[in-house]
């Protein structure tokens, strides 16, 4: 099942909240999203009912579905707004930018940049770094 951008938005905002507090609540997400409380709940009980998300004590819960899929959409937002930053875009709109392509870009777009980065992939001879 291919998730929609919003869905991936919600399950990368839980992972990162869940990094920084021991609780993520729906007041936390809707803080963090800018959106209402009501909009939050039902695409959290959503995700929840599509396996990607467990609630208890109304605390939200990624199940291993669910971060599988965050971690994947935020080593995106990570390595891209680091390509962006390196290349010389503003920080913001790096991070701006890196939240939109990061939901549109394929798997192996990604994995030659990932290894563009890391000095791995050669292009008409030359190997791309960004040091």
């Amino acid at each position: 099942m291919v998730l929609r951008e919003s869905a991936e938005m919600y399950l990368e905002n839980v992972y990162v909240l869940s990094k920084e507090k021991e609780r993520v609540r729906s007041v936390d997400i809707a803080k963090a999203m800018h959106f209402s409380r009501p909009s939050v709940s039902v695409t959290v009980h959503g995700l929840e009912k599509e396996g990607y998300l467990t609630i208890e004590d109304q605390s939200i819960f990624l199940t291993e579905k669910g971060l599988e899929v965050a971690k994947r959409i935020y080593e995106r937002h990570l390595v891209i707004s680091s390509l962006l930053k390196a290349i010389g875009v503003s920080e913001q709109t790096a991070v701006e930018d890196a939240c939109r392509m990061e939901h549109v870009i394929s798997s192996e777009t990604f994995d030659c940049i990932k290894n563009a980065i890391k000095g791995k992939q050669k292009y008409d001879g030359c190997i791309v770094s960004l040091d």
